[in-house]
């Protein structure tokens, strides 16, 4: 029997991975065969239900194929003594199982610890969790190795780490992370929960969106199980909610949210939130409740700058051992600067591209790949704009870019507004140069002309004009 079952679970972590194995059916056990049926035990009502579900079928088929008498797997959760479920221990006891399934619970079945390789990250975590149905998985890379910290983002990833390695501290509890979307607020919640339970594996730490905690709250209320809701909340060392902003105009789940936002900071439990608006401009969430969220520690995660989606692209392609050229990577950081999402969506779509098709990444490739994105984020300059930014560069009036001043230094930086509306905006030669005093059309190109010999000869001046058209751009 126990043979069978060493080779059953070592056949079923081939099958799901090392990751999801140790995260979920590590904690097995097997308690006995009863007739035509294999007992199972888990630990919590959390890891049997999950197990249950996602993985019943597999089981059985299994345990068939091993022992044909075997045709039902029942699994269950180990009683303490005194017929006490384990998932249901206050926290921080030392459950006592019966027939000896403690022991059973930490071990591997025999034969197979020798070849397990090292854990990889995120570690395994054996702390009793909140019901599967409650908490939404984290994501296995979104920890704080891989968030690339800039000027935008330094002060909430301080503030994070701060939480993750002392939960509960005063002045950060609760945490708010606000900023727009793609920005990395989700990314900061997944890894300082990934960071918590590393640090210590008795920490219960609870993470979902303020979505999937309305329709908790709603379920419990339909099937008259809001204490339960309420116990297995307000047990959890740790309760993040992504999204708060969701709420607005909830307001009985605001007022349940509230009630447990109260007693685990009243127990020294540590909260965190995100949004999208800090606590003070979320209109439609009750004054009370906005109160409590900005008496902690609110920090905002701004708009990335060019430098930040740089090195996020850098890190991102490092992370994939992809060789992508530096003008490639500085085409992507310049051209989408709404959030980082789309920005890895559009490098890992140029990536597949030249691995599908076996071709280099070049500059070419960009346009074509993602001539949609690309488009799509193309800023309209206008001729007006280009004639500000040059004259303001130049320490010129806006004036002299339409007069008839033909002096050096006033003729060169009207070549180079000249040509910039040629390489920068849709308008025809005619239309550009009646903007510039109504000027000739063989003017601008005489201009455009002119100033592309000069950026092919002088290197200084080609770095001015290429300042210029970034700043342009961005």
């Amino acid at each position: 029997m126990v043979a069978c079952w060493a080779r059953i679970r070592g056949r079923l972590r081939d099958e799901v991975g090392e990751v999801e194995y140790r995260t979920w059916l590590r904690q097995m056990t097997l308690h006995g065969i009863d007739g035509d049926e294999a007992v199972i035990l888990l630990p919590t009502r959390f890891l049997r239900d999950w197990v249950n579900s996602h993985y019943g079928d597999r089981l059985r088929a299994l345990w068939q194929a091993e022992d044909g008498a075997v045709r039902r797997v029942e699994i269950r959760v180990a009683q303490a003594a005194g017929g006490q479920a384990a998932g249901s221990l206050a926290a921080g006891a030392e459950p006592v199982y019966a027939d000896g399934a403690a022991a059973a619970l930490r071990a591997e079945p025999p034969g197979l610890a020798e070849s397990l390789a090292p854990p990889p990250r995120p570690p395994e975590f054996r702390t009793p969790e909140p019901r599967s149905d409650w908490v939404v998985p984290l994501e296995a890379r979104f920890t704080f190795d891989t968030f690339v910290v800039g000027k935008p983002n330094e002060f909430a990833h301080a503030c994070a780490r701060r939480v993750a390695e002392r939960p509960a501290s005063p002045g950060f509890n609760p945490l708010f992370l606000y900023g727009g979307v793609g920005l990395g607020k989700t990314h900061l919640m997944h890894a300082i929960a990934w960071a918590i339970r590393e640090g210590d594996t008795h920490r219960t730490v609870a993470y979902m969106s303020a979505e999937k905690f309305m329709y908790r709250f709603i379920a419990a209320l339909r099937s008259q199980s809001t204490m339960e809701f309420k116990e297995t909340l307000r047990a959890v060392d740790v309760l993040m909610i992504d999204d708060l902003q969701f709420l607005i105009g909830k307001d009985n789940t605001q007022e349940e949210f509230f009630h447990t936002f109260n007693a685990l900071v009243d127990q020294g439990k540590q909260i965190v939130v995100s949004s999208d608006k800090p606590p003070s401009d979320l209109a439609g969430i009750e004054d009370r409740l906005r109160t409590r969220l900005g008496c902690g520690m609110v920090a905002d995660l701004h708009a990335t700058t060019y430098e930040l989606r740089l090195s996020i692209l850098q890190a991102k392609a490092a992370a994939a051992q992809v060789l992508v050229p530096a003008k490639v990577m500085e085409l992507l950081a310049t051209k989408i600067t709404t959030n980082v999402r789309e920005l890895e969506g559009a490098l890992n779509r140029l990536v597949a591209h030249a691995n599908l098709f076996g071709r280099p990444i070049t500059i070419d490739s960009a346009h074509e790949v993602l001539h949609d994105v690309l488009r799509a984020h193309e800023k309209r300059v206008s001729i007006e704009e280009i004639q500000r930014k040059v004259a303001e560069h130049y320490n010129l009036r806006l004036t002299d870019m339409v007069s008839a001043r033909r002096a050096r230094n006033v003729a060169r930086p009207r070549q180079v507004a000249m040509y910039l509306a040629k390489q920068l905006t849709q308008r025809s030669l005619p239309e550009i140069g009646r903007r510039f005093g109504n000027r000739d059309h063989t003017t601008v190109m005489h201009a455009v002309s002119r100033v592309s010999e000069l950026i092919a000869a002088d290197a200084g001046f080609a770095e001015d004009v290429a300042l210029l058209r970034k700043m342009l751009e961005t």
